[in-house]
């Protein structure tokens, strides 16, 4: 019988096996090195991993050294300012004042035409305090003693030989006030011209603490309850719960008037009320000086014979604690002035002993509580509340209050300039 034949693959191994090795696994290729031997590729996921994780730890590495840097220069840095001494701390200050001065100087000098810059030198020591147009260092004292009062009103006197050309330097111990809020209750004892005589009078002891190298202000340094208890009488006698509601009256900005030491616009701006402080000019012990040291707006101002350096319906309130104005004099002229600056609806508040209910058993005192409630109701002002030493009144904000007057103060002609009022002389009539 002839064989059958097969197809299939040709040689030793020509068969296809049935149960064995399948035709992937047999084709499957192979890597050969280079002594011929074979072997399977490896797979590249693995490489890959270990490259990620060596540049994950490269980075939290460098980012670990930038961050200890960092630490390092800020210590190095606080270190080097914590012991740098406190000369060369007043002479780098005294330095950028110089700078400052002589810049200044060369730009006016340039905006006159001028093309060579003068050198400035420093003012001699009794220039510390020098204030421009009061009867001081540099004015003829004969002249203060014409008038009682002359001393107090800014009048820049024609022929007086002017303050030479210098620069008038802080006092010898000066030191930078402290930031906000810390520099309202604290001041550095040296930064202020204080007279020993002034301490031991006890005026002062009263109001503020002395120690060694500073002085720190008392709460209770405008009357003798308190200024948060005064603040908040204020506030009942207006008609409010307390002080934190003087918003709801309006109650914004306050002249303060003979402020003392700002105690009371220190309190007032915790509420958020602007205070402005004025008081009369002083060689020692200056109102104005201790207030600014406190970090609260203050300026020389005073009630004599000249309008204050404020704009027609500046404040809504106006305060004055024992503040020394005689209103009742010159026919009332210093409460009309308190009535320009006052806005319609605004507030004046009066503390004096001479209000008091056995201060007014005087003739005398009666006479002058009189004129001064008087004149008040010709302005159109309505008394509030009077409790104590404290009286309240309010402006008015009808218009037609003044038409139904039939005597008072007359009002301003159309020519007078109600928007530039710097320092000219008080005028008996009333703005609208």
């Amino acid at each position: 019988m002839s064989r059958p034949l097969y197809r299939g693959l040709s040689g030793g191994n020509g068969r296809l096996s049935g149960g064995g090795d399948s035709f992937d696994k047999i084709f499957q290729p192979k890597v050969f090195s280079k002594n011929g031997s074979g072997h399977e590729p490896s797979s590249p996921f693995g490489s890959s991993r270990n490259r990620q994780s060596l540049m994950i730890s490269l980075l939290k590495f460098g980012l670990a050294l930038i961050v200890f840097m960092a630490i390092s220069g800020s210590l190095y840095w606080l270190a080097y300012i914590s012991t740098s001494s406190q000369v060369n701390v007043y002479r780098g200050y005294r330095r950028l004042q110089e700078l400052l001065i002589s810049d200044l100087s060369l730009v006016g000098e340039l905006s006159h035409g001028v093309g060579r810059v003068r050198e400035l030198e420093f003012c001699p020591p009794e220039y510390e305090n020098y204030v421009p147009c009061y009867y001081n260092v540099s004015e003829s004292s004969d002249l203060a003693e014409v008038d009682g009062h002359i001393e107090y009103e800014r009048n820049c006197v024609a022929g007086v030989p002017k303050i030479q050309a210098c620069l008038v330097l802080p006092p010898k111990n000066y030191r930078i006030p402290l930031r906000w809020p810390t520099g309202r209750d604290f001041i550095w004892k040296e930064n202020v011209k204080i007279t020993g005589q002034e301490f031991s009078s006890g005026s002062l002891t009263k109001r503020m603490m002395v120690e060694e190298d500073h002085i720190s202000f008392h709460s209770d340094s405008l009357m003798v309850d308190g200024v948060e208890d005064y603040s908040h009488q204020i506030a009942e006698m207006i008609g409010l719960r307390n002080e934190s509601n003087f918003n709801e009256a309006g109650v914004r900005t306050v002249l303060d008037i003979g402020c003392g030491f700002g105690s009371f616009g220190a309190h007032l701006f915790s509420n958020h009320i602007l205070t402005m402080c004025i008081a009369n000019y002083e060689a020692s012990g200056s109102q104005v000086q201790l207030t600014l040291e406190r970090g609260l707006p203050a300026m020389i101002g005073s009630f004599t014979s000249k309008l204050l350096p404020y704009p027609h319906l500046s404040f809504d309130m106006v305060h004055c604690a024992r503040c020394g104005i005689d209103w009742e004099k010159n026919d009332g002229i210093f409460l009309m002035e308190v009535d320009r600056l006052l806005r319609p609806g605004g507030y004046f508040v009066w503390t004096s002993l001479t209000n008091t209910h056995r201060s007014l058993r005087d003739k005398e005192n009666l006479k002058k509580w009189t004129l001064i409630h008087d004149f008040a109701e010709s302005l159109c002002w309505e008394m509030l509340s009077q409790q104590d030493e404290t009286v309240i009144w309010k402006k008015t904000s009808r218009k037609k209050c003044y038409s139904s007057l039939k005597a008072g103060p007359p009002f301003c002609g159309k020519s007078h300039d109600i928007e530039s009022p710097y320092y000219q002389p008080l005028n008996p009539v009333l703005e609208d």
